[in-house]
C-alpha cells in the first residue's frame, strides 16, 4: 500500500496522510492535475469520483461527486488557492448541496498537498495535510470514514502510475 502514515492532531486540528510511489513528482503531479486520472482515484474503490469540472489554477473550482455502490451521490467542491506544480496545491474542500454549490452546513477544510522527490528523483513522497477550523469539524468528518476513505482512495494511485 501506498500509505506509510497518517496521523489525526486534535489539538493541531490536522489530519495528515504520507504516500510514497515509484514515480517521479512529475508524474505524481499528473494524478492530480488531469481529472480523468483523478477520478481514478479521488474517493474509495466503492465510492469513485466524476469531475464535471476541474480548474486547477489560483481562484480555479473544482465540482465533482462521489457515486456510492447503490447509486447515491455526494457531491464536493475544491477552491484552487495555490499551485506551485510539481510540487504544491493548496484547495479549499468542502462538500455540496445538490444543486453542486457549497453546503454551508458542512465543514470546509484547507488541504495542503506537497510532492517531495525522493531517490535522486525517481520516487516521491507526497503528503497531504487537511487543516480544519474546529475539534468538531474534525470529529465530524472522522466519524464519516474520511481517515478510511482517503486511506482507500490514495492505495489506488498506484495502480494509476504503472
Amino acid at each position: 500500500m501506498t500509505v506509510i502514515g497518517s496521523t489525526k492532531d486534535a489539538e493541531k486540528l490536522t489530519l495528515t496522510f504520507v504516500t510514497e510511489f515509484d514515480a517521479t513528482p512529475e508524474r505524481v503531479w499528473q494524478v492530480w492535475e488531469d481529472p480523468r486520472q483523478l477520478e481514478r482515484w479521488w474517493g474509495p474503490p466503492t465510492w469513485p469520483a466524476t469531475f464535471e469540472r476541474h480548474e486547477l489554477a489560483p481562484g480555479g473550482q473544482s465540482r465533482y461527486h462521489m457515486t456510492g455502490p447503490e447509486g447515491e451521490k455526494s457531491p464536493g467542491w475544491w477552491a484552487t488557492v495555490e499551485v506551485d506544480a510539481p510540487h504544491s496545491l493548496v484547495v479549499d474542500d468542502g462538500f455540496s448541496q445538490p444543486d453542486g454549490e457549497p453546503d454551508p452546513a458542512m465543514p470546509t477544510m484547507r488541504m495542503h498537498v506537497s510532492l517531495e522527490g525522493l531517490d535522486d528523483g525517481s520516487r516521491t513522497r507526497m503528503t497531504i495535510l487537511t487543516r480544519f477550523e474546529s475539534f468538531d469539524q474534525l470529529e465530524k468528518v472522522s466519524a464519516m470514514g474520511m481517515v478510511e476513505g482517503m486511506t482507500q482512495a490514495l492505495g489506488q494511485i498506484d495502480g494509476i502510475l504503472a
